[in-house]
């Protein structure tokens, strides 16, 4: 009876143990989304640059498909100009080294000196570089 005791113990630990290893990744991926949306809104491009992956393939609704280098001079310079970011719906989802996340999101923009309003749906992949996640890949997609 102690040893099925005990290894009941044993198997509930090891669960518990990797379901709070997972829930520390996907809270460090949170908070890097949390950097992204910050950067985007205050178009500061060092922490645009820090937070984007070399590979970038950053997809807009419309279509257009950016590198990294075009993905923050388009921020920094203020073409693309988020004055507020709302995201919802997220969701984390973490794979050793690759996140996936998914999220509503609802921004007020002033592109080019326009004022406007956007709603999408987000999917990102992030990428674990060392200690840090990098953003690798976004498309989005006009909500209804």
């Amino acid at each position: 009876m102690r040893i099925k005791l005990m290894s009941l113990l044993v198997i509930v630990n090891l669960i518990t143990m990797t379901a709070l290893a997972q829930s520390k990744e996907e809270t460090a991926v949170a908070a890097a989304v949390e950097s992204l949306k910050q950067a985007m809104i205050s178009g500061e491009r060092a922490a645009l640059e820090k937070i984007a992956d070399e590979k970038l393939s950053y997809g807009h609704s419309s279509g257009k498909i950016e590198d990294k280098a075009a993905f923050v001079e388009a921020i920094a310079s203020g073409k693309s100009d988020f004055v507020s970011i709302d995201l919802t719906e997220q969701t984390i989802s973490v794979s050793g080294d690759v996140a996936i996340v998914r999220h509503k999101l609802s921004a007020a923009t002033n592109d080019g000196g326009n004022p406007g309003t956007v709603k999408l749906a987000i999917l990102t992949i992030w990428k674990k570089s060392g200690k840090e996640w990098k953003l690798i890949a976004r498309q989005a997609v006009k909500v209804v």
